[in-house]
């Protein structure tokens, strides 16, 4: 029987949900597959808050994955484009699953929130 520590060892989902659960990535990949291609310029503009640094960070680490592919055009100016690669639409596809997940149950999740806020509220008054 495996521990604790050789399951989080062999677990990979610790490591994904690291890579890919903040919200650039995630906002990242969707914006790709809605879009198909975008520029770096396009992607900034669509990504409310996030610096160019940031989305640099997030677009490297997407391409280090192969889920990202830069593609750069022998321009005056250079053009560069970003698309998802296959393995970065299979993950897309996954995204979309939560993403209907939790429209699905929106309401469901809001009012177990509140009716736990209230639990709690009775506490601290007690």
């Amino acid at each position: 029987m495996l521990n604790r520590k050789k399951i989080e060892a062999v677990c990979p989902v610790k490591d994904i949900m690291a890579r890919y659960g903040d919200k650039w990535t995630m906002h990242s990949i969707l914006l790709l597959g809605k879009h198909g291609t975008l520029r770096f310029s396009e992607l900034k503009s669509s990504i409310e808050g996030i610096s160019q640094r940031m989305l640099t960070v997030t677009l490297r680490t997407l391409q280090e994955d192969g889920l990202v592919k830069r593609t750069v055009y022998a321009e005056r100016p250079p053009r560069v484009e970003y698309a998802l690669t296959p393995l970065g639409e299979s993950l897309l596809e996954q995204l979309v699953l939560l993403s209907e997940w939790a429209h699905a149950h929106l309401e469901e999740i809001q009012k177990a929130r509140k009716q736990f806020a209230r639990k709690e509220q009775q506490k601290t008054k007690n």
